[in-house]
């Protein structure tokens, strides 16, 4: 009988693993909650149009990773390789952005699908909470992004991300900058399949990790030398207020990010213990993304941080996040008649907000004890017929070991009492 195993370059989220998962999204999600960003979850897959357009035609994701199907209906469909199109595809379609108040504020979490060559740190299947901040240009707005995700991190216990920060200018001085680089790559020796993307798009050859490629870019032109004045104006300030605000930070006048809508405000946190994998999120603004995909001029900015990434950094530096107990309570019953009344205590106890658990299945009194330390709760519960005779039930703190008779129609006041 064969085995079936989880595809390659996936993996299961399995307890206890999945907590520290579920504790790194809490985490990079609560800051962008606490400034007003609501939640948005958008189809797991979407036109293959979407991403082509909005992505870019030139990158590595849509040229190489995308995972295409079509329907039986003839529509070509993509599972999704990053969220800011999706969303921003979302957000267009329910009209948000004529509602008056921009900018409209998303935050999402999710699983993206990139068909690459699997190791540690990059997965087919892989995990991102994002945050959008949808209509407005303003570099405040491109500040609050990094500074909530910094401060995710920081929360987080991180201590080793480093954050890059880039411009990549705009509509009117990106072209100069084009016509320079591209004159510099072409005199580069280069494959055939990097030559036709210095006609498409040459900032995408600036992305190439390749060592051999990286070389022969020692020379390459700087986009912080053909900043237009307002350009510079803007990411000075947006430079000015991360300073203010305490967020480090460190120039890369090479930053350009794998995704062809980026403009302006470009930036990437990376942790060294990750060796070649070492970004761990970023983003930036994308003034011309709407345009792209068929809506209306909205300049744009946001971010999306690796779950599974921050979870290798965590790792990498010890750190390990707070984590809420699985359990408080654990009932061990001794007897039908016990079974039947601690299921009962153990109900209420989860009404009144305290993770109980049960000693399922008619185990004996020792093996269930086992099970109660187990389980990492506090207290375990315990009852027999002549504790029932007498309205009471054992109530036994499982770090101290002192152990206790409790009205059973107080058990929920007592443990409460007891856990704070």
């Amino acid at each position: 009988m064969s085995v079936f195993q989880a595809p390659k370059g996936t993996y299961d989220l399995l307890p206890p693993d999945s907590a520290i998962y579920l504790a790194v999204r809490e985490a990079i999600a609560a800051p962008a909650r606490r400034a007003g960003y609501g939640y948005a979850e958008t189809p797991g897959f979407e036109n293959v149009e979407l991403f082509s357009r909005g992505v870019g035609e030139s990158t590595d994701i849509v040229t190489k990773e995308m995972y295409t199907l079509t329907t039986k209906g003839g529509d070509r469909l993509a599972l999704r390789p990053e969220g800011t199109a999706s969303v921003l595809r979302a957000a267009l379609e329910a009209n948000l952005h004529r509602g008056g108040n921009l900018p409209v504020k998303l935050w999402y979490s999710g699983s993206y699908y990139r068909y690459e060559k699997p190791q540690a740190g990059r997965y087919r299947h892989f995990s991102q909470v994002g945050a959008e901040a949808i209509g407005a240009e303003d570099p405040l707005l491109d500040a609050e992004l990094i500074i909530l995700a910094a401060d995710a991190y920081r929360a987080l216990g991180l201590r080793e991300v480093r954050l890059l920060l880039n411009s990549l200018g705009d509509a009117e001085c990106r072209p100069a900058y084009r016509a320079a680089l591209q004159d510099f790559l072409r005199g580069l020796d280069l494959d055939e399949d990097t030559r036709k993307r210095i006609e498409i798009n040459p900032l995408r050859v600036l992305d190439d990790k390749r060592e051999s490629v990286q070389r022969q870019l020692a020379g390459a032109p700087l986009i912080a030398d053909h900043l237009c004045e307002a350009c510079k104006s803007y990411h000075e300030q947006v430079r000015e207020l991360l300073a203010a605000a305490g967020i480090r930070y460190e120039d890369d006048p090479r930053l350009v990010r794998g995704l062809d809508y980026y403009t302006r405000t470009t930036f990437e946190f990376v942790h060294d213990g990750l060796g070649s994998q070492s970004a761990v999120g970023g983003g930036g603004r994308y003034d011309g993304l709407s345009e792209m995909i068929g809506g209306p001029s909205l300049p744009s900015v946001g971010w999306a941080l690796g779950v599974d990434r921050t979870v290798l950094a965590l790792r990498a530096e010890g750190v390990q996040p707070p984590l809420p107990p699985v359990t408080d309570v654990y009932a061990v019953p001794l007897g039908e008649e016990a079974r039947r009344a601690l299921f009962t205590a153990v109900t209420g106890l989860r009404r009144a907000g305290i993770a109980a658990d049960f000693a399922f299945g008619g185990k004996g009194m020792k093996n269930a004890m086992k099970s109660a330390n187990r389980s990492g709760a506090r207290f375990a519960l315990v009852a027999g017929e002549r504790d029932l005779a007498e309205g009471v039930v054992q109530l036994k703190d499982l770090q101290t070991g002192e152990q206790g008779p409790v009205a059973l129609d107080e058990v929920v006041t007592t443990v409460k009492e007891r856990l704070a």
